[in-house]
């Protein structure tokens, strides 16, 4: 692509549409992308915010309809910010018509689904990223160099905690966010920590899970028990639950012959040797405000990116899949069927 601006079409104003708004104030983010259209189903949402940004997006283009808006606009890049049961229709009438695309996580709503859009993305050789931002993060960069290290020593099992006072959180005000059929912790949170195993361990391919479901039907897990194990051997432990009095912990633990990792609450570092208390790690805060945006707009320059693509989203969908549908034999071989 030459050096003309991106076109961006934003599709859904939750957290990461309203977010690609906000950049659009950014000098950085301005001088490579145009947001030309923007797409909101909630009508007296969708007001609001076109009034909210009539100044900073004049020439904008507002509509309900994201077919006739990609049609109409000539987009390049299509950011999709709608509920996971939406994706697979919107992404599929964006790369139908050859348009980049960055989709939120997960990728889709089913394991099939996330394998359609893989194949359609490929079919159409445009850019086809993901919202995975973690491997970015500072902390998360330190525990691989960590690993490359063998900081300590080879790799014994992880134990993953995912455990929240209340699902969902004060902050997360949506209808989905809280059903079985699109929302709960462990497709919300879990699917960010699958990606990140399987980018510093490799792939998952056993998994054995037990839900802990409400009565009242239709509402998300109140808990998970899993065991997981990767394509090495190692096991991977998963303890998560919602509902209880306490703090919010998310957090993964790596234990190695000579010692253990903790990333405490997503980026709070911890280090020791085996029989050694564990001491902090410090670690800089990322002073990135456009960590992954930066790398999508890159690809579609032409240039050096490193962003995760759909096939990256199909891997922690059939991961996320057997974990939210246990199979009733037990341990279950994952990647088969999916091959």
């Amino acid at each position: 692509m030459n050096s003309k601006k991106i076109r961006m079409a934003v599709i859904g104003l939750g957290h990461m549409g309203q977010y690609m708004l906000r950049l659009a104030a950014q000098p950085e983010f301005a001088q490579a992308v145009e947001i030309a259209a923007i797409c909101e189903a909630n009508e007296q949402a969708r007001e609001q915010f076109r009034h909210t940004y009539r100044d900073s997006l004049p020439h904008a283009v507002w509509s309900s309809d994201y077919a006739a808006l990609l049609e109409e606009t000539d987009a390049d890049l299509a950011c999709i910010s709608v509920p996971p049961a939406f994706h697979n229709h919107i992404v599929m009438e964006a790369l139908r018509r050859k348009i980049h695309v960055f989709c939120e996580k997960p990728l889709a709503n089913s394991v099939e689904e996330a394998r359609e859009l893989l194949q359609q993305a490929r079919e159409a050789e445009v850019v086809h990223a993901i919202h995975f931002s973690m491997p970015h993060e500072p902390a998360v960069e330190r525990v691989r160099h960590m690993l490359a290290e063998k900081a300590i020593g080879e790799i014994r099992k992880l134990d993953l905690i995912l455990q929240f006072p209340q699902w969902p959180r004060a902050w997360q005000h949506n209808s989905w966010i809280g059903t079985r059929q699109q929302g709960g912790f462990v497709l919300e949170v879990g699917v960010h920590w699958i990606h990140v195993i399987q980018k510093l361990l490799g792939r998952i391919t056993n998994v054995q899970s037990e839900l802990e479901l409400p009565a009242e039907s239709g509402r998300c897990e109140k808990g998970i028990r899993a065991a997981l194990r990767l394509d090495s051997g190692i096991p991977v432990h998963v303890s998560g639950m919602s509902g209880f009095s306490g703090e919010e912990r998310v957090s993964l633990i790596l234990y190695g012959t000579e010692g253990t990792i903790a990333l405490e609450n997503w980026d709070h570092l911890y280090t020791g040797a085996v029989g050694q208390p564990l001491e902090p790690v410090q670690v800089e805060d990322s002073a990135d405000t456009l960590p992954v945006v930066r790398q999508v707009i890159r690809a579609i320059q032409g240039k050096p990116a490193r962003y995760f693509t759909f096939q990256d989203g199909y891997d922690a969908q059939v991961v996320l899949e057997a974990l939210r549908h246990p199979a009733s034999s037990g341990w279950e071989d994952i990647w088969p069927q999916y091959s």
